[in-house]
């Protein structure tokens, strides 16, 4: 019986997601990966995620159907001479950078086009490493495929297969798209939520009274600003003049928001937000993106001895693990006290139902 073998060149967090998506949904698969850090083979194999450690890019790989390129960008130049030295014919090649330009003209030069897929699966988390990846994080994510002009379509639907097997979400686009298409949600928006928090840093008084008073919306829309700085740098970098050509447009609309609010246009005011709740009320609910959604709830609790513990203690009864959970202090933008995320969707929609159950006044954090 044929078995799927797969390559991974570097085995992160998302490296490691895709790995252990494929061991979970395709029997028998063999995976074989080589990463510069020895501690993450050592765990993945511990975790019985690859099945053969590489000490290099060598031809522990010849026989591999699929071979991700999963380590950082700046890398990959190197990593496609020493891939292409060992490659079978028919082996497809594929990456999982968010941006894809770089990687499509160094798969040009590299004479590779016809066996190249690009890949982009939007997901991901603020803490890094393998010892973080999780299979789930592909759950219903976006996986975008941007093929070449070169590659069969044999080779598109089998490489679009394989990401439904992962259970994420194929789509397909041309690779410059892609890039357009990121830069507006989730390049800017990155932006956007670091230059927001950087105005509140330098806005804030001594005592920090911002800082201490910012609540939910505030948090909610500048929680993305929590990621690693130095991917964001390289992203910046690698889709330049898409992100400076929308940033552009962004900040041609803050102008004319601004006109309209130093001149009191109610009308224009009115429309500029009932335009955005309504294409946002319009988006699908799906856990996708750099940063996955978070599953948060707010419960209006009591302020009294044991409120807390009641709670805790009755999802804890329904062995519903909470990820994290706080007290809200300032009530002003949400009607919760007390904030919770919880690792899945299905749970949190069932602490929800617990909750109510027993009279709270439960809020789901979109």
């Amino acid at each position: 019986m044929y078995c799927l073998s797969c390559g991974f060149i570097g085995l992160g967090l998302i490296g490691g997601s895709i790995a252990r998506a494929l061991k979970e949904n395709i029997p028998g698969v063999r995976i074989t990966a080589y990463d510069i850090n020895a501690e993450t083979l050592r765990l993945a194999l511990s975790d019985g995620i690859v099945d053969s450690a590489a000490p290099a890019i060598d031809e522990s790989f010849s026989d591999c159907d699929y071979i991700f390129l999963c380590a950082p960008v700046k890398r990959n130049d190197g990593n496609l001479a020493a891939v292409k030295e060992i490659m079978k014919p028919e082996c497809l090649l594929t990456d999982v950078g968010s941006v894809k330009a770089g990687i499509h003209e160094a798969v040009h030069e590299a004479g590779l086009d016809g066996r190249f897929i690009g890949g982009h699966p939007m997901a991901g988390s603020e803490r890094v490493g393998f010892v973080n990846s999780k299979a789930s994080l592909l759950e219903n994510a976006y996986y975008i495929l941007t093929p070449t002009a070169a590659v069969s379509e044999k080779q598109v639907e089998d490489y679009r297969a394989l990401v439904l097997k992962m259970r994420a979400i194929p789509l397909i686009l041309d690779y410059k798209k892609h890039d357009y298409v990121t830069a507006a949600v989730s390049h800017l928006p990155h932006i956007i939520a670091s230059s927001l928090v950087n105005l509140v840093h330098d806005s804030d008084s001594e005592d920090g009274i911002m800082k201490m008073v910012a609540a939910g919306g505030f948090k909610d829309i500048t929680r993305i600003a929590s990621s690693q700085a130095v991917m964001w740098q390289q992203i910046c970098l690698s889709n330049t003049s898409n992100i400076s050509a929308l940033l552009a447009d962004y900040i041609r609309v803050l102008s004319a928001f601004k006109e309209d609010l130093d001149t009191k246009k109610e009308t224009a005011l009115y429309d500029r937000f009932e335009d955005a709740r309504l294409y946002r009320d319009s988006f699908i609910n799906v856990s996708s993106g750099p940063i996955k959604r978070s599953h948060s709830i707010s419960v209006d609790i009591a302020d009294k001895t044991g409120a807390l513990a009641h709670i805790v203690t009755l999802l804890a009864e329904h062995e519903l693990s909470i990820k994290n959970i706080g007290i809200t202090h300032n009530r002003e933008s949400e009607d919760g006290v007390l904030k919770m995320e919880f690792y899945e969707e299905n749970s949190m929609a069932e602490a929800v139902t617990l909750l109510k159950e027993e009279a709270y006044t439960v809020t789901v954090c979109i």
